[in-house]
């Protein structure tokens, strides 16, 4: 007998016969709810994310003053602007520029799922600054959206805010484990 078996068993028992009602599993499906791009913003602008609305990217990454900056090898090369520092994702960063495979309008939350202008894992929880491309396409309602267009095996990485964290009196501290600053740049918005 298994412990599982084991502990079905006893519940069983403590049961005495009694049913057990039956959990409801109506969950909202993917797709019945349209995405929103205005509460995707106002959820990244809630945990303090800076989000750019259809800006120039290269011009944002610029403006930001990035040091260092990792670049993984599918990123739009038109997104890095001249003359920046460039480090390839072995060496010490200060900044790392990805785009997103999808992004959680309900939650606010953007993923990552490693593909080649998202890099490594790694790439996106070293560096102190996080300049994420968003496409508004990219953008759906829900976390069943999400899922229903992600590959469940791939490496993914779900980002809801820069890295943050509060200790026992509530004190907030960023950065403890991923990036302190957040910046969001939705393209293609007026």
């Amino acid at each position: 007998m298994s412990s599982r078996d084991l502990i079905l068993g006893r519940i069983r028992s403590a049961l005495g016969g009694a049913s057990v009602p039956e959990v409801p599993r109506a969950y909202r499906p993917a797709g019945s709810v349209p995405a929103d791009l205005g509460l995707l913003i106002d959820r990244l602008v809630d945990y303090k994310a800076v989000v750019h609305r259809g800006c120039d990217v290269a011009a944002v990454v610029a403006s930001l003053n990035p040091g260092r900056l990792v670049v993984p090898p599918g990123v739009d090369p038109a997104w890095v602007p001249s003359g920046a520092e460039l480090v390839d994702d072995e060496h010490d960063a200060d900044a790392v520029l990805t785009a997103a495979a999808v992004a959680v309008a309900e939650t606010g939350t953007i993923v990552l799922d490693g593909s080649p202008d998202q890099g490594r894992r790694a790439v996106s929880l070293l560096p102190d600054l996080h300049i994420c491309v968003v496409r508004p396409d990219q953008v759906v309602a829900a976390v069943p959206d999400a899922i229903a267009r992600l590959d469940p095996l791939r490496p993914l990485t779900w980002i809801s805010g820069p890295s943050a964290t509060s200790d026992i009196e509530l004190d907030r501290v960023e950065g403890v484990h991923g990036p302190r600053r957040l910046h969001v740049v939705i393209t293609g918005m007026e």
